[in-house]
């Protein structure tokens, strides 16, 4: 037996229970044939024992390298996805003494055939682990079936797609981050009037995280009994083409003189608060999603009235980090890992910036 408050090992247990410690070993890391009444008694005694196994110290040891892939959209399409690329990019220079490498596979967010590319270059490479935003829903679903038959676990972020058994998704409840926003938009304007959901360069019948914000901001108004108060209109804007969203925003707007609120469900509001400055238009409050500078600027000057943190820095921090908590430490990792639906104002914003 191993003197008092040493560490327990694996020889430890097998002579208490009087088993090889090959027997152990399986035991522990569930593979392997043992019998039932044997696997019982080697976890009472692992039990009993308080062992914990020095998975950290044992892959330093090893020496294995684990390459995991990366799939994002290019930030300089679309700066919001430079926070999550900070985010890998900081996880894979902390774990790095842990074998992991990070390969970084980048597309096009506004070209579906850009991220087929990218997912079918991944599928080829058999990378240990795959972390992703899947931002084009009906493109995604083969790529997540052919990926569990190699046994690859994956990780979403930003967007949740549930039905096909990912590893772990990161990122925010759309749904609540919906009815979030509806309910700050109510409180600003308890008095009926219209109110504007605007879908910027994303289509949201292919993009299920805006259909769930989408769903979840008119759900309550319904669930309040309040949906026959307030006229909901709901538009996709395309930023790809200047002259086609001015017009189609001008026409809402003129369109709808009651006209009080505008709930942008992607991290473009800044572009319709820019448009707003532009026609002198001040009565219209606009709620969006994320610290990018450009919204930050409409922000602190009055234009943008909130926007929801989504931490995307941290999404990808945390997915490289989870990833490497199931292949390199065996840990159970959690299903989901909602993030927290930060409310950011220009009075609080400097609480949620970095140095």
């Amino acid at each position: 037996m191993s003197p008092k408050n040493s560490p327990v090992r694996i020889k430890d247990i097998a002579l208490k229970a009087g088993v090889s410690t090959g027997t152990v070993d399986r035991v522990i890391h569930k593979r392997g044939r043992v019998a039932e009444d044997v696997r019982v008694k080697v976890l009472k005694i692992i039990d009993e024992m308080n062992y914990e196994p020095n998975l950290m110290a044992r892959s330093l040891a090893s020496k294995k390298t684990y390459n995991l892939a990366v799939l994002i959209p290019d930030h300089k399409i679309d700066s919001y996805w430079e926070a999550p690329k900070m985010g890998v990019e900081k996880a894979e220079h902390e774990l790095r003494q842990f074998g992991i490498v990070v390969h970084q596979f980048v597309f096009n967010p506004n070209l579906v055939e850009s991220f087929i590319e990218k997912a079918n270059e991944i599928t080829q490479s058999k990378p240990d682990g795959i972390f992703l935003s899947p931002i084009f829903y009906r493109e995604t679903l083969p790529f997540f079936e052919k990926w569990k038959k190699q046994g690859i676990p994956f990780v979403l972020f930003n967007t949740q797609i549930g039905d096909y058994d990912p590893l772990t998704y990161i990122g925010q409840d759309s749904y609540q981050s919906g009815m979030l926003a509806a309910k700050l938009i109510h409180y600003g304007q308890p008095n009926p009037c219209s109110i504007l959901i605007a879908h910027i360069d994303e289509e949201p019948g292919n993009a299920a995280h805006l259909l769930k914000k989408e769903q979840g901001f008119c759900n309550y108004f319904k669930g309040n009994d309040i949906d026959h108060q307030y006229k909901i209109v709901t538009t996709i804007l395309n930023k790809l083409s200047a002259s086609s969203f001015i017009k189609q925003l001008d026409e809402i707007i003129d369109s709808h003189p009651d006209l009080k609120s505008i709930f942008v469900t992607t991290s473009k509001a800044h572009q319709i608060a820019n448009h707003l400055e532009q026609r002198h238009v001040t009565h219209i409050k606009i709620i969006g999603y994320d610290l990018l500078q450009k919204n930050l600027h409409y922000l602190n000057k009055g234009a943008i009235s909130f926007l929801i943190n989504q931490n995307p820095k941290g999404q990808g921090f945390w997915g490289i980090n989870i990833l490497t908590d199931f292949l390199v430490f065996r840990k159970e990792v959690p299903i989901l890992k909602y993030l927290p639906l930060d409310i950011v104002t220009k009075e609080n914003l400097n609480y949620y910036l970095e140095d």
